[in-house]
């Protein structure tokens, strides 16, 4: 079943419910009236007759029988019986109806009032007291009209209740139509949709209910998927020319080598050859970390992980691999009353990312000097890393995040473009920030900004 029947369904089930239950308190409250009104009259029948038979001034029984019978008031079948005090049967007006046993006369007696109803006949049995006389009094009959009013009431709010409902279901389902009416209009859009037109958007009609804000979130998603096309196309186009760059050196040189046969030639090629395919190996593993970290964020564990002690790692690995790089660290934030500096995260990958942050420091840098210093804040690690080298246009600076994009302050010196990619991907992946400040004559400065805990 469609959303549209299933509301037109449920509309119309609500309103029909309630308009039923309307209906019967309006039954039941003009039953009750009707009762009541019955009774009354009933009660004023029967203490009419014991006044008549029985006060100071009274008539013949066979003349108030007559009366009886031709006065227009009188109830239909009715029947009024009169009782003493030792329950013998002092008058009664007609057909026997109703039958009285002693059980009945002390009921009376002890509640002073008694109602019940014999099929459609209604009875109320009252106890009159006078100064001389105790009398049980007997009135009943059959409110055809009020019955007949009742069953019209009845009948009328039927065929209302009915055509209500019948309104209502056509109204609810015009009104699902229409309210789903940008619903339809959304998945006929989204229809139009393909890998290959990811620029098409869904129209937005009203962003204040629910509608209008799933097409918001929808065109958010495309935004993010389109973002993510178009970062695997230049992904894909730049990983191939630069795989392709060392590779197709690789080939010349080795052809050059084959047509001589000079053997410090060939030891030369292949020093060459082995720079190359070093450089390849660089180039794959960059590679495969960025595309490592681009996949699904669940698959990668978090615990408490000590920063600093990995920093200090690193740094020894870094100036061991590249004697001439010098990696100077503001020892103020550290003290043998300082903590260590700790963060939930994933040792391997902020290995990486330190080593990127000192490594292009370092080679950025006139002197391949970079100076590192640690702030612990309440919530927050900062680390800076600052250098000398040439300052990063600010034109350049939203830029150079992207993969393989480099600064024009970066084209004297060897890379690939993806060593800042792969690191601000892991800071992001460890809810953190890096925040870049690049200007004369100060130089650069990376800030690393990771949180203790998320």
């Amino acid at each position: 079943m469609t959303i549209r029947n299933r509301l037109t369904v449920l509309f119309t089930a609500v309103v029909s419910v309630l308009l039923l239950l309307f209906c019967v308190v309006i039954y039941f409250f003009a039953e009750y009236h009707r009762q009541e009104e019955f009774f009354k009259r009933l009660r004023e029948e029967a203490r009419t007759t014991v006044e008549l038979l029985f006060d100071k001034e009274t008539i013949s029984p066979e003349l108030l029988k007559l009366l009886d019978r031709n006065q227009m008031t009188v109830l239909h079948q009715e029947e009024i019986i009169v009782y003493d005090y030792q329950n013998k049967l002092r008058y009664e007006s007609g057909t026997d109806y109703i039958n009285i046993d002693k059980a009945i006369l002390d009921r009376v007696r002890v509640e002073k009032e008694v109602r019940w109803r014999e099929g459609q006949r209604e009875i109320v049995g009252i106890y009159v007291v006078d100064r001389q006389n105790r009398f049980v009094v007997f009135g009943s009959g059959i409110d055809k009209y009020g019955f007949r009013e009742v069953q019209n009431l009845a009948l009328v709010m039927a065929i209302g209740w009915f055509l209500a409902t019948m309104v209502v279901a056509v109204v609810g389902w015009i009104y699902a139509y229409r309210a789903l009416a940008p619903l339809k209009k959304l998945i006929a859009r989204v229809d139009d949709i393909t890998a290959t037109r990811l620029d098409l958007r869904v129209e937005v009609s009203n962003s204040q209910d629910e509608i209008g804000q799933l097409a918001e979130r929808f065109n958010q998603m495309l935004d993010r998927l389109e973002d993510a096309f178009r970062m695997q196309r230049a992904f894909v186009s730049n990983a191939s020319h630069e795989l392709r760059t060392p590779l197709t050196a690789i080939t010349g040189q080795i052809e050059v080598a084959l047509m001589d046969n000079d053997p410090q030639e060939w030891q030369d090629t292949l020093r060459s050859v082995l720079e190359d395919a070093r450089q390849l190996n660089r180039l794959s593993n960059g590679l495969l970390s960025l595309a490592k970290v681009s996949m699904d964020e669940s698959a990668v564990k978090f615990t408490s992980v000590a920063i600093d002690e990995i920093f200090w790692q690193v740094r020894s690995e870094i100036m061991k691999a590249h004697p001439k790089f010098s990696i100077k660290v503001d020892l103020e934030g550290f003290s043998n009353d300082t903590p260590r500096f700790e963060v939930m995260g994933n040792e391997p990958l902020l290995r990486v990312a330190l080593t990127n942050f000192m490594e292009n420091g370092c080679k950025f840098s006139p002197n391949h000097t970079v100076n590192i210093k640690f702030n612990n804040l309440p919530n927050t690690l900062e680390i800076q890393f600052h250098n000398t080298g040439p300052v990063i246009p600010a034109d350049e600076l939203p830029h150079i995040f992207k993969p393989f994009r480099r600064a024009t302050n970066a084209r004297q010196v060897a890379g690939h473009g993806i060593g800042l990619s792969l690191t601000e991907r892991i800071v992001r992946l460890h809810r953190g920030r890096v925040v870049v400040e690049s200007e004369e004559p100060k130089g650069t400065t990376f800030t690393l900004v990771l949180p203790h805990k998320f």
